[in-house]
């Protein structure tokens, strides 16, 4: 087994492996059955302990592919991880405690488990009260059903909300975009959650795999690629800029200079910062696991890391900015 690193989740006690394994554009029915128990199997073997999923990914389709496929191994070797909040119909959306119970109970149903780890609030729901929701939460876990809670892509005034209604659950991990272009997590959300115990576990690390420099500027992208992909190509867009994927290809002699790939590069990068629990990845092939695994330890100089700020220079995103499908502001009682 290969001996990726584990990270302290938060302040609750799990260790979680630096490279996790997403499901978002992958096994919600991107890629075929047979692949998404490959892959899997991949990164339980190659030492992965962390996965992540939600009930909207591919309307429940994902969490039902982990259901057949997780149950296999040893259930306290695996730290899961699902979401809440986006529509599994028309009715049904939100962070309301109806919601809440709902679809975890939905989501216990197709990952064939008693229990999650982790469960995150998608993005934040600025329809329901934020005591609503946090109380529903606590309940959540007070029940047994949930061990500890996250979210994804909330402002650092919607941070603080959840964290003051009294009483409440307590986050421990914080989901938002983070890579070598989209940096806008650093300015104020890394800060407010290490000072609360919230670790981040980041997605899109390698920018919708632009960073792993298979998108060449002024080419199509590669068949079989996501930039391809009409189901998994729509976030990939905003990164497919020729100027973009020319910043981008300055990157690779700087990975050669380092002895290292491009995949590999870019997720040491985002691990460079200890407030980073762990990258989710996705994968295709069992192979694509295990060369994102690869990154586990490295770390990179700060020669490399000024050269890729030198190359990427005028193409980062920073600075707080609200996330994809995100909005601003907080309803309470």
């Amino acid at each position: 087994m290969t001996d990726v690193r584990r990270r302290p989740l938060g302040d609750s006690g799990i260790e979680v492996s630096e490279i996790s394994l997403g499901s978002w554009l992958t096994y919600s029915g991107g890629v075929e059955r047979d692949q998404t128990e490959a892959c899997t199997r991949a990164a339980f073997d190659l030492g992965i302990n962390f996965f992540d999923t939600a009930n909207v990914y591919g309307r429940g389709a994902s969490e039902e592919a982990w259901g057949d496929i997780l149950p296999d191994f040893p259930r306290e070797e695996i730290v899961l991880a699902t979401k809440v909040y986006f529509h599994m119909s028309k009715t049904d959306h939100g962070l309301s405690a109806d919601q809440i119970s709902k679809q975890l109970d939905a989501s216990l149903r197709r990952l064939r488990t008693d229990y999650v780890d982790l469960y995150q609030c998608h993005r934040f729901d600025v329809e329901t009260p934020i005591e609503e929701t946090m109380e529903a939460l606590t309940a959540a876990v007070e029940s047994g059903k949930v061990r500890h809670i996250g979210f994804s892509e909330w402002t650092p005034e919607q941070i603080r909300a959840g964290l003051e209604v009294p009483g409440a659950a307590k986050f421990v991990s914080s989901q938002p975009q983070y890579n070598a272009i989209w940096r806008a997590p650093e300015a104020e959300v890394f800060p407010l959650s290490s000072e609360n115990g919230i670790s981040q576990i980041v997605w899109s690390p390698l920018a919708q795999g632009v960073l792993t420099g298979k998108y060449e500027p002024g080419s199509p992208p590669p068949e079989g690629s996501r930039g391809s992909s009409g189901e998994m190509g729509n976030f990939i867009t905003p990164y497919l800029d020729d100027s973009v994927l020319e910043a981008v290809a300055r990157l690779r002699p700087i990975a050669d200079e380092a002895g290292l790939t491009m995949v590999q590069l870019a997720l040491a990068w985002v691990l460079r910062r200890s407030e980073v629990a762990s990258a989710i990845i996705g994968a295709s092939r069992p192979e694509q696991v295990e060369q994102n695994i690869a990154a586990s330890g490295v770390e990179l100089s700060s020669d490399t890391l000024a050269a890729i700020d030198e190359a990427l220079a005028g193409h980062t995103i920073e600075g707080q900015r609200l996330g994809s499908n995100a909005r601003e502001g907080v309803r309470h009682r």
